[in-house]
């Protein structure tokens, strides 16, 4: 209880609130600083075990989410980058499918001795950029005849072959890397003696 004055009244209370002590240079500790929240902080490690362990679970909740939303944006980029790739080829190779035409009639004026003067180096800049483009002729007389890359447009036998083999190439055939354009078309012979016809037997 406050003492009183000799008016009566109450005399006022000075606390002295600051941290550190004029006289020492010390640390004051608060007696109210003791009790109750040095309590808390010896209860808040136990206290605090599940609140830590949920939100460890929600931060592994949201790391597994965003690692998801980054897999799947760049699977995303991948399927676009792709696609872009297949849309560029399928139109190249659009374009040069209509060029072969183009390249046949150079071949044939180069076989007869036509292709002379700037007709020729206009043909050869062509086949250049045709070329940097990924087209390659192919189809060669003596070659394996294959049903992917060749078209049969004659068949005989011979006994000079071990295997169905194109031994005249009519038409050249074309690819853009591993895409075959144009089948070659060929005459194919087959190993062994032609069969004999129904003329013969009689």
């Amino acid at each position: 209880m406050r003492p009183l004055r000799e008016n009566g009244h109450e005399e006022p209370v000075i606390r002295d609130n600051r941290k550190i002590d004029p006289e020492t240079g010390e640390v004051r500790v608060r007696p109210e600083d003791d009790s109750p929240k040095q309590e808390q902080q010896q209860q808040t490690p136990a206290e605090s075990a599940p609140a830590d362990a949920e939100l460890r679970a929600q931060l592994d909740e949201r790391t597994a989410d965003l690692q998801r939303v980054q897999a799947e944006y760049q699977n995303y980029r991948r399927r676009v980058e792709r696609d872009r790739v297949a849309v560029r080829e399928q139109a190249t190779a659009a374009v040069l499918a209509e060029l072969l035409p183009v390249l046949d009639d150079i071949g044939r004026a180069r076989e007869h001795g036509e292709l002379t003067g700037g007709f020729a180096k206009v043909a050869e800049s062509l086949e250049a950029v045709l070329t940097k483009l990924g087209l390659s002729a192919y189809g060669q007389k003596g070659d394996p005849f294959d049903p992917v890359v060749h078209e049969a447009l004659m068949h005989t036998y011979s006994p000079e072959v071990t295997e169905p083999t194109a031994i005249e190439v009519l038409q050249l055939g074309y690819r853009m890397g591993e895409r075959v354009l144009r089948p070659a078309r060929v005459a194919v012979a087959e190993p062994g003696d032609a069969p004999a016809s129904d003329d013969d037997d009689n």
